[in-house]
């Protein structure tokens, strides 16, 4: 039995003090004691949980900071993506590893301690399999279990270009995978992932764009039989020209459509879900999905601004994720959500609520456990039965320094450039200590040759 003390601990919602936590043989929080016990670990720092991030593509670290010039007089989300592309192509397996793996362990660092990897790079350049069809999940796979993140694997599910099935271009034959072929690879990632305790299995159609009617009938299923509690992930509403084109095809916006379509829960996470009506707001409230919020990728791409007040108050549930990783930093992803919602209603401390109103307390716990919603992992908040994933701020940096309660997730999120971690525990196993990972100049070294390569 491992046991922790602390002086500072955010166990639920509230703020203790002097408490021994014990964390069994499996990583499970076994109990929390006043007091300090016998043999227990003293912990300098505030214990906060680990926080979840609901949306990754992993191999797009390496590709941030190469978009950031003017393409055309047009430039968008839509020249993003085909720059994205072109650097998609040359990306073998060992790189998608040796990226995965760097940015799994900045992850770490920034306080996340599970990631959903939304994992597209699927084939061969031309499109060809690989001789093992799974190649490029088991190279995210083996990443994070190197680093030590919790994963949740999302295999995406990508077969058209466009709505109406159209085909898909040279350079997303890398994605395209065929119903058949699609359930099979579910079938041998269960295999490997059932047997794993901080490894989850879901599933991604990669939009509405992207994937049919009836695929979206035929994979729920497949999914359902391996876990009736295992997660959906699906692009939608992003771009306001994908909202356009919904229209036209299906005569329904996306989130909309959806909703009519398919009975939503908790279990699933509609990400971006940016251009909503406010009947689609609220419906996508009380449907129970968690809405997946990437604030810096959205403001780096020009998406526009999600309605978050407006869903919190219906009730809706959210988690964040950074998406293509132009930053590896949870206080930006909770600031640049509460900033976007002062800038449009001229106020400040916007995203609080009824039972928290600190605005850095409340939308770091509400991500948190949420995001444990979208990713099924026992995970979320620090209290007993949960898995042990915490993070250890540092109460010695200036800004938190003689910091107490609410303040410390306040002055953390709003007033560090990033959050002051000092030491990170997934599943009972410290992975971070003092803000070093036992394996990480071989990490950052393997994906320095990695950028060089592709700089060539």
């Amino acid at each position: 039995m491992q046991k922790l003390y602390a002086d500072s601990i955010l166990i639920g919602s509230q703020w203790q003090k002097d408490k021994t936590i014990s964390i069994n043989s499996k990583g499970i929080i076994e109990s929390i004691s006043p007091g300090r016990i016998d043999g227990a670990e003293s912990v300098k720092g505030a214990i906060i949980p680990g926080m979840v991030n609901c949306h990754s593509h992993a191999f797009q670290r390496a590709f941030a900071g190469l978009s950031e010039y003017r393409a055309n007089q047009s430039d968008s989300f839509w020249s993003w993506r085909d720059i994205m592309y072109q650097f998609v192509a040359r990306l073998a397996p060992d790189d998608v590893f040796y990226i995965a793996r760097y940015l799994y362990l900045e992850m770490l660092k920034a306080g996340y301690t599970c990631v959903a990897e939304f994992h597209y790079l699927h084939h061969q350049p031309g499109g060809e399999q690989y001789d093992n069809p799974a190649e490029m999940s088991f190279q995210v796979i083996n990443a994070a279990g190197q680093t030590g993140i919790a994963m949740t694997h999302l295999p995406v599910l990508y077969s058209y270009a466009g709505f109406g099935q159209q085909q898909p271009s040279v350079l997303q034959r890398r994605f395209v995978h065929q119903t058949e072929d699609y359930c099979w690879l579910l079938e041998q990632l269960d295999a490997h992932i059932a047997r794993e305790d901080t490894l989850a299995l879901g599933i991604a159609p990669h939009s509405l764009r992207a994937v049919s009617a009836e695929q979206l009938k035929t994979v729920l299923p497949v999914i359902k039989r391996f876990n009736v509690d295992s997660p959906v992930h699906i692009h939608i509403a992003e771009q306001i020209q994908e909202v356009t084109e919904c229209e036209e095809y299906y005569h329904k916006r996306p989130v909309e459509w959806l909703l009519e379509n398919f009975e939503l829960d908790e279990r699933w996470c509609l990400i971006h879900a940016t251009h909503l009506t406010t009947t689609e707001t609220h419906k996508l409230a009380k449907s129970g999905a968690v809405a997946g919020l990437c604030a810096t990728t959205e403001a780096n791409l020009g998406d526009g601004i999600f309605p978050t007040a407006n869903f919190l108050d219906s009730g809706g549930r959210f988690a964040i994720g950074s998406d293509s990783h132009i930053a590896v930093n949870v206080a930006d992803e909770l600031k640049t959500l509460e900033y976007c919602q002062r800038l449009n209603k001229h106020q400040r401390a916007v995203l609080t609520s009824k039972s928290c109103r600190s605005v850095g307390q409340n939308l770091y716990l509400q991500a948190a456990r949420n995001g444990a919603l979208s990713v099924n992992q026992n995970v979320g908040e620090l209290n007993v039965g949960k898995r042990a994933d915490l993070v250890v701020l540092d109460t010695n940096h200036p800004t938190l320094y003689a910091r107490e309660g609410s303040f410390i997730l306040d002055s953390a999120i709003f007033g560090c450039s990033a959050m002051p971690v000092k030491d990170v525990m997934v599943a009972g196993q410290w992975q971070i200590k003092d803000r070093e990972h036992p394996q990480q100049q071989v990490i950052e070294n393997d994906y320095l040759k990695v950028l060089k390569k592709l700089a060539v």
